[in-house]
């Protein structure tokens, strides 16, 4: 594996221009018209340095911001430390979270238009509605519903204080935020696709489609559920009658909608309009693929040179800008946690305490259920429940609409959950059963117990209240342990598992949910790693928790965290960042033989085969084999790797995909092969979600599908448990969402150059590299 440099503290002049630069953010301010938009977010930019009065604290709280523009949150009680995480995270990411809330309010069409009505309608009927009581808030925390008040006071503040100066997006648009409540920080998932569920209500009715055009047999084997299961069709159930405009129905408003081509561009206001006529919306571009696999494992004290264990963590998603995560660090009595997190960026989902860390991978359990309601003949909301009927639950809402009146929806809910499609000819309703109906559902909010465990010993009780998303949370502490809890809130259900729609009349149901979900504690083997793998221990007995599948699906990750983990070596900080950062394809050097022992009498497809079948199979940006051979395999099927096929005929099946790739590589980059770089094919753009002015460069990248460094892998971790201040991270582009801040784009070329930053923990090597000092104190104080 290539070396990696480690990007180390900076010092002299680079630390020099960062204070001055510091200095000159502390006194932007003025209140002459801007000039340009480069002005115009100068402005805006938030108060990082010195002193500030905030009504709310109770005493005063320091926040020092390193070098990298993490900030290190120092209070005196944890209402205050919570407080000022809501106004540190205002500070720099406001318009972020104004567009989570809205999206999972159901609140876009209010400044987007007709346009988002799709999402708003499914938002709306699939949130939570309560209760409101202990169950949902003791979900998180003891002290949650306090803790999440005060996280939601202290943004409000910062909207206060700020309300004439808001970040550059709300002035040019002249969205004004509405204040938080604790409800706000808990607002749910509100998907059929639900994220990391590969059992989720749209696979349900796709797989009982399948079932109806090709038969149980075939469409089980097409689908290849692993662990294994001879696929049933539920008694009563009815798959002929499941269509496409069914799909399409539930498709509707379900997927992101920051993504280009998804929602019209904003308006300008009138007072901005001479510098920006229009703008854009699209936080991603829509070539952007989703990658939400991951990466995590961790080492015990026997295969660590310090003899206490290191773990590493890359929760992979989409690369966007600003980063869908950002890293804090937060103490207080009670408190010393860091790590990152996403919006609404409360507590800290991903990261380690003075005693033990944490990491996680999506782990797939199926928490959805598809109920097929038999709907009344006279009555379409009545439907049949055991012997009777009984009415579904009917609630009128208004959405406001940007330019129109306000349009009424009408959302329907059985005992199962909502009703997303309603067949009148067949008299059919179909509502799903979430686990994100339940309390305690709020992604990520399990993060609050393990922030305060002790070690991998009472780690398990506290992750299983870690209820969404479904995951494989690892642990490592300082006494050695390390262990593995799968999580997530798992339907306990009565005689059936859940691949299929099932009828709603009562023959099958939920009657609970699961206690026995896989976990692991100090294993022979010295280390736990997954990657979104199947994680049923060998000789696990129970009933699964998921079915993944053996087709289709990803595997080379954990195939390769087995070989090189499992060498048997001492592993270092050094090693696993270079682990992380592997971009070695199992797949590529498998199909390498075929490019070998044979030539080719063109010249330009003998120069293609030559490259690949010396190519080390490594995805690295400069490779212009690893650009061959990605998209020779983007062109041919399955069929250049078919056992079956002799040697010539293998050959002639390669040599006219390589004929087709070197057309393809032209047409894309020019005839010059010098320009045929993997980095050009791999790349991520940084869109700004409303501006081009403040686009940042798009990034050319190693790794990609397949590997270890997979296309989504940004967030990365590595905690050295013998010496926290040892551990490194990395998150591009920068912890800053405000255009002109020196962390809006400090770490971009961190995205395709593998270099780290210090993730430091201690007070005296926090204040080592301190580069920002600002005092919250209470006001009048």
């Amino acid at each position: 594996m290539s070396v990696h440099h480690f990007s180390a503290p900076a010092t002299g002049v680079a630390r020099a221009a960062l204070l001055a630069l510091a200095a000159s953010i502390s006194g932007c301010g003025g209140t002459s018209a801007p000039e340009s938009l480069d002005e115009l977010a100068r402005l805006s930019l938030a108060q990082i340095d010195g002193e500030l009065a905030i009504p709310g604290l109770r005493e005063s709280v320091e926040v020092l911001r390193d070098e990298t523009g993490i900030p290190h949150i120092y209070a005196q009680n944890d209402d205050d430390l919570f407080f000022a995480q809501g106004y540190v995270m205002a500070q720099d990411r406001l318009w972020q979270m104004e567009m989570w809330r809205r999206w999972h309010e159901g609140r876009l069409a209010e400044i987007f238009g007709p346009e988002a009505l799709d999402y708003d309608r499914r938002t709306r009927l699939m949130m939570f509605r309560g209760p409101w009581d202990a169950s949902e808030w003791t979900s998180y925390h003891p002290e949650a519903e306090r803790i999440f008040t005060a996280y939601a006071n202290g943004v409000n503040a910062y909207i206060e204080q700020n309300r004439d100066n808001l970040p550059v997006e709300f002035r040019l648009t002249g969205i004004v935020p509405d204040p938080w409540t604790a409800r706000t920080v808990v607002l749910r998932w509100a998907a059929l696709a639900v994220p990391s569920v590969r059992g989720h209500a749209i696979s349900e009715m796709q797989l009982a489609m399948n079932v109806a055009r090709l038969g149980v047999e075939e469409a089980n084997r097409r689908a290849a559920p692993d662990p294994w299961d001879d696929l049933e069709v539920p008694e009563g159930l009815d798959v002929s009658i499941i269509t496409q405009d069914i799909i399409n129905a539930m498709r509707a408003g379900d997927s992101d909608p920051f993504v280009a081509g998804r929602l019209p561009d904003l308006e300008v206001v009138e007072e901005y309009r001479s510098l920006m006529p229009a703008v854009r919306t699209a936080q991603v571009s829509s070539r952007e693929v989703p990658t939400e696999g991951s990466n995590n494992w961790v080492m015990s004290g026997a295969r660590s040179p310090t003899g206490v264990p290191i773990l590493a963590n890359d929760p992979h998603r989409r690369i966007e800008m600003p980063a869908l995560r950002y890293f804090v660090h937060l103490v207080a009595p009670g408190w010393n946690v860091t790590g990152g997190g996403e919006p609404p960026f409360v507590g800290v989902d991903a990261g380690n305490n003075e005693r033990m860390a944490w990491g996680f991978t999506f782990a797939g359990t199926d928490m959805v259920d598809v109920f097929v309601e038999e709907m009344h003949p006279q009555d379409p909301n009545l439907v049949r429940w055991q012997d009777g009927w009984e009415r579904l639950t009917v609630i009128e809402e208004q959405i406001q609409v940007k330019g129109e009146a306000p349009h009424t929806v009408e959302l329907k809910f059985s005992r199962h959950g909502p009703v997303f499609y309603e067949d009148l000819e067949n008299r059919r309703a179909y509502a799903v059963q979430s686990v994100v109906q339940y309390p305690g559902t709020a992604a990520y909010k399990g993060s609050f117990k393990l922030a305060q465990a002790g070690g991998c010993e009472d780690f398990f009780d506290r992750a299983m209240y870690w209820k969404v998303p479904t995951h494989s949370l690892i642990c490592g502490d300082v006494s050695g342990n390390i262990a593995l809890q799968v999580t997530g809130l798992t339907p306990d259900r009565d005689g059936w598992n859940g691949r299929l729609p099932v009828p709603g009349t009562g023959q099958y149901e939920w009657r609970g949910f699961r206690s026995d979900l896989p976990r692991e504690f100090n294993p022979s083997r010295g280390y736990i790693a997954t990657a979104n793998n199947n994680v049923h221990p060998p000789g696990y007995e129970g009933r699964p928790v998921f079915y993944h599948s053996t087709r289709g699906v990803e595997t080379s990750r954990i195939t390769r965290l087995h070989q090189v983990l499992g060498s048997g070596e001492q592993l270092s900080v050094d090693d696993h960042m270079q682990i992380q950062l592997d971009a070695y394809s199992l797949r590529a050097a498998r199909d390498i033989a075929s490019f070998q022992g044979w030539t080719s009498e063109d010249a330009d497809v003998e120069w293609a085969r030559a490259a690949v079948a010396g190519w080390d199979a490594k995805f690295t940006k400069e490779s212009s084999a690893a650009a061959v051979y990605v998209r020779w395999a983007a062109l041919v099927d399955d069929g250049a790797r078919n056992n079956s096929l002799s040697a010539s005929q293998r050959q002639a099946v390669v040599e006219q995909g390589l004929e087709d790739t070197l057309e393809r590589l032209a047409r894309d980059f020019g005839t010059d092969r010098t320009g045929w770089r993997y980095g050009r094919i791999h790349d991520s753009e940084l869109r700004h979600i409303m501006a081009s002015a403040f686009d940042l460069p798009t990034v050319e990248r190693p790794g990609g599908s397949g590997t270890v460094n997979a296309t989504g892998a940004n967030f990365r971790r590595i905690i050295d448990l013998a010496d926290l201040d040892r551990s490194v991270a990395s998150n591009s582009p920068g912890q800053s969402a405000q255009p002109g801040s020196p962390y809006y784009d400090n770490l971009v070329e961190n995205l395709g150059n593998g270099e780290y930053f210090p993730l430091v923990f201690t007070r005296e090597a926090v204040e080592e590299l301190a580069v920002h000092r600002l005092t919250l104190n209470p006001a009048g104080s």
